[in-house]
């Protein structure tokens, strides 16, 4: 087992995840990137981030499926040989208004963004309580505080991460470990560069900063929840959203 600290970041292929795979790999740390499905940026990810001297771990598995959340944790501890820090980042949208939304779409939602986080979660904790540390940081977003028309499924799923956030700080403080979430706000990702100028003006007209969010943005707050500087710091919920919910 080497010195550095391990992180386990789920749905880190892309995205916001990717950028939090990449940051804690500047921080030294070995890396075991999760994924639902293989794609050829996976190899690239990989090498930019043993590029820092670390080591990373590609580990496939959906954490909707309770067994296979097992199988995640069981395997990033074979190869790297402990989890130190878990960020829950995997999630997705299927967004419509609720009057339209389809039973499924409600429910898959729920399964990787809210019990996906439970399944995680819940075969780490016992890793953690022996070891007697550990840090969790949960990736909400702004619409679980204050709701989206059109996501009331995300919403819902997203809001249930920061009940789970505050109920579980609380029952592993003791232990050491600490509990926080992360709530972005509008973040330009891969699905925001497609929007017309005209959408994305009305969007930063709404954020009092007249800006979007990075997702560096993102990963240098999880980073900071991860690191010694945060180390009385549990049970919140911190917003990246520019200012958009005060």
């Amino acid at each position: 087992m080497g010195d550095n600290r391990v992180v386990l970041v789920t749905g880190a292929g892309r995205g916001i995840g990717k950028e939090i795979a990449l940051k804690f790999a500047k921080n030294n740390y070995d890396v075991s990137v999760n994924y639902r499905s293989k794609t050829d940026e996976l190899d690239e990810l990989k090498k930019e981030i043993e590029k820092n001297g670390v080591k990373c771990a590609l580990v496939q598995g959906d954490v909707a499926n309770f067994e296979e959340a097992e199988r995640i944790v069981n395997e990033t501890v074979e190869k790297l040989g402990k989890i130190d820090v878990l960020v829950n980042n995997a999630g997705i949208t299927k967004d419509g208004l609720l009057m339209r939304m389809s039973k499924d779409d409600f429910e898959k939602v729920l399964d990787i963004n809210l019990i996906g986080t439970f399944n995680v979660t819940r075969n780490v904790i016992p890793l953690m309580i022996k070891q007697k540390s550990g840090r969790i940081i949960n990736i909400s977003s702004v619409v679980g505080v204050v709701g989206n028309a059109g996501q009331t499924n995300y919403s819902a799923s997203k809001a249930g991460i920061i009940g789970f956030t505050k109920s579980l700080a609380k029952e592993v403080a003791s232990r050491n470990i600490l509990v926080n979430a992360v709530a972005p706000g509008f973040i330009a990702t891969d699905m925001t560069s497609v929007l017309s100028d005209s959408v994305k003006e009305n969007i930063n007209n709404q954020i009092p900063l007249r800006k979007m969010g990075t997702a560096e943005d993102v990963a240098k707050v999880v980073s900071f929840l991860a690191s010694e500087d945060s180390s009385y710091i549990t049970g919140q919920v911190i917003n990246v959203d520019g200012g958009m919910v005060m």
